[in-house]
């Protein structure tokens, strides 16, 4: 059994995973330490409580939990960059990829440990974002969560400069998946259908950021599916998608997850996939 805390951080999402019968933990991506924000806690019950994400993490250190690894998806400021403030409060190591800040170790493509006596974590090399970018697969028993930092959005990937020097400077949210800041749309390709592609459908997506509306408004040009249909519905009425919809949705009203989709290679008039990636990638930018 787990507990997840979500620290919403202006659009930017951490989060706190507790292994609920040791009380071990481990904290993803938390850029901005004292940053306000909300802490969402996930559970049977989910609540919420407002305050800075570092005091968030210290209510919950103050009531029982051993913060034992600070673990980070790529090495962008918005994700690494708090990780010297947190170490001044918690001297614990840092996983992440080879040009985190302060990084303690670099997990290896399919290596897992554990956290607490349910929660197996492995991590999957998602190099184009960045060449360090790495998702983690979290399971516990038939329960599966994949944070997907920078890579994987609800309904889309990062792309546009101007999108990451927007949220760098004022922390204001547009559409996104995966950018391809380092690496080419064969790489996304690869990162996106054949790695992740490849878990479970019933394994729930945790992204980095809040994009889904940004995403979902560039899907309906493409496509006017159902699946996209439901995704724009939800998004209009729900200001946070992490955790709501699985691998199995993406692949379903994530345009860049349907690359062989008639109707997706109609919209780029390409056929090969990855000239599909390429033209959605460029069409999306444009926007």
């Amino acid at each position: 059994m787990h507990s997840l805390l979500t620290l919403p951080r202006c659009k930017n999402y951490a989060y706190l995973v507790t292994d609920d019968k040791t009380k071990e933990a481990v904290i993803i991506d938390p850029a901005n330490p004292k940053e306000y924000g909300e802490a969402i806690i996930e559970h049977n019950h989910p609540s919420s409580q407002r305050g800075r994400v570092l005091p968030a993490i210290k209510k919950a250190v103050d009531g029982g939990v051993k913060l034992t690894n600070i673990i980070n998806t790529h090495h962008h400021h918005d994700h690494a960059g708090g990780n010297a403030e947190m170490l001044k409060s918690y001297a614990i190591p840092i996983i992440g990829g080879k040009d985190c800040d302060k990084v303690s170790k670099t997990l290896r493509h399919g290596e897992t440990f554990t956290i607490g006596d349910s929660i197996k974590v492995k991590a999957l090399h998602t190099p184009c974002h960045t060449q360090d970018s790495i998702c983690y697969l979290f399971e516990d028993g038939e329960d599966r969560a994949v944070f997907t930092g920078d890579t994987l959005f609800i309904g889309g990937m990062w792309l546009s400069d101007h999108a990451y020097l927007t949220l760098i400077g004022t922390m204001l949210t547009v559409q996104g998946c995966g950018r391809f800041f380092e690496g080419t749309s064969e790489e996304m390709d690869t990162a996106l259908n054949k790695t992740l592609g490849a878990l479970p459908d019933d394994t729930k997506v945790y992204p980095g950021h809040e994009y889904t509306k940004g995403n979902v408004k560039f899907a309906v040009t493409v496509s006017q599916s159902e699946p996209i249909k439901k995704l724009e519905s939800f998004a209009s009425s729900n200001k946070q998608t992490q955790g709501k919809f699985t691998i199995g949705d993406e692949k379903q009203h994530n345009v860049f997850m349907r690359l062989d989709d008639p109707t997706v290679q109609k919209y780029t008039g390409k056929t090969d996939r990855i000239d599909v990636m390429s033209k959605l990638r460029e069409a999306k930018n444009s926007m």
